[in-house]
């Protein structure tokens, strides 16, 4: 009787640990997009010698802007599909005092994912 008792319980134990491991990718998870979603074609439009006006025109307003100063425009990305790992691509705007941009940073680079 304590033999049958102790399988039950190490059989049950087995059953909820490895439970765990198997329905995580069963769960439904949404994919999770937040920020400026950024088309490959439009960072490819936007050059040094642009104002701020040509650039919010094909980008859209910037997530965030400099704290110090509005001279630096922040694209941000982050993109977390539903069982995979985050992923951030951040396109980084200078601007001169003039408001003529200076600097293009792409941090991940956007590539072009059709070609």
């Amino acid at each position: 009787m304590r033999c049958k008792t102790l399988t039950a319980v190490a059989g049950a134990l087995l059953m909820l640990t490895a439970g765990c491991s198997t329905l995580e990718k069963v769960v439904y998870r949404p994919d999770i997009n937040q920020g400026n979603y950024l088309a490959p074609a439009d960072v490819q439009k936007i050059h040094t010698g642009m104002t701020k006006q040509q650039v919010a025109y094909i980008l859209g307003t910037p997530m965030m802007d400099d704290p110090f100063g509005n001279n630096t425009w922040f694209y941000v990305f982050r993109q977390q599909p539903s069982h995979e790992d985050v992923t951030q691509q951040t396109l980084t705007l200078t601007f001169n005092e003039a408001g003529v941009l200076t600097n293009v940073s792409n941090k991940p680079k956007l590539e072009d994912k059709q070609s």
